[in-house]
C-alpha cells in the first residue's frame, strides 16, 4: 500500500465553499485535487494499493482509500466534491471514531501529527524536498510501502518540519527540477511502477 500525505495549510473545514472558485475561495483546493487524482487515476481506472490522507488546516483528516473508492472522477470539480461531502460529515467523526460519507473516503478529527502517529507503522515515511537524497540513490525496495509527505503550494510550516524531524525515516528528492505535489506524486508512481526505472 503506497501513502501521500497532503499538508493543506488553507483547505476550508467547513463545506461551505463553491466548487466554482477551488483556487481562491477554497484555499487552493484545485491543487490538492490534482493531487489526490495523481495518486489514484490511471488510463481506465483507479489504483486501489494507494491511499492518501489529506490534512485540512491540522485539524482534520480526509482519508481516501483506493479499495474501496467510488465515483473519483479525473477532474478537480469532482473531486472536489468528494471533499465537501466529506466536510458536510464532520460532525459524525466522534474521537478515533471517524465520519464516513461515501465509500473509501473517511474523516477523522486529527491533524497532521495524530495522522502520522496511526500510520507510521506502515511503512517508511518520506518527506518529498527538494534538499533531500536522490530517490534513484535510495532505490524501490527501500519505499516499499512507502509514505510519501508533500505540502500544498506553501512550505512545511517550522512545526511540521520539526514533526517530519522526528518521523520522517528518508528524506528524498525525485530530480534535479521543482515539481508541483502533484507532478511529484506521477514521478514517484512511476519510479515505483518500474523498479526503479529497471522494469518496463
Amino acid at each position: 500500500m503506497r501513502q501521500f500525505v497532503l499538508i493543506g495549510h488553507d483547505v476550508p473545514t467547513e463545506p461551505d465553499f463553491s466548487l466554482d472558485d477551488l483556487a481562491g475561495g477554497a484555499g487552493r483546493l484545485d491543487a490538492l485535487c490534482r493531487s489526490i487524482t495523481a495518486a489514484f487515476v490511471t488510463s481506465h481506472g483507479i489504483r486501489e494499493d494507494v491511499r492518501v490522507h489529506l490534512i485540512a488546516q491540522d485539524e482534520l483528516t480526509i482519508t481516501f482509500d483506493g479499495r474501496d473508492l467510488q465515483r473519483l472522477n479525473p477532474d478537480e470539480r469532482s473531486t472536489a466534491a468528494l471533499v465537501r461531502k466529506a466536510l458536510e460529515h464532520r460532525d459524525e467523526a466522534i474521537g478515533a471514531l471517524p465520519a464516513e460519507p461515501s465509500p473509501g473516503i473517511e474523516l477523522y478529527r486529527r491533524g497532521f501529527e495524530g495522522t502520522l502517529e496511526e500510520i507510521a507503522d506502515d511503512g517508511p515515511i518520506v518527506q518529498l524536498h527538494e534538499d533531500g537524497e536522490a530517490v534513484v540513490d535510495v532505490g524501490a525496495d527501500a519505499l516499499e510501502n512507502g509514505i510519501f509527505v508533500l505540502s500544498d503550494h506553501h512550505d512545511f510550516t517550522d512545526a511540521e518540519a520539526a514533526l517530519l524531524e522526528d518521523y520522517a525515516d528518508q528524506r528524498l528528492r525525485l530530480g534535479p527540477e521543482l515539481l508541483h505535489a502533484d507532478q511529484a506524486i506521477t514521478v514517484a508512481h512511476h519510479f515505483l511502477d518500474t523498479d526503479g526505472y529497471d522494469r518496463f
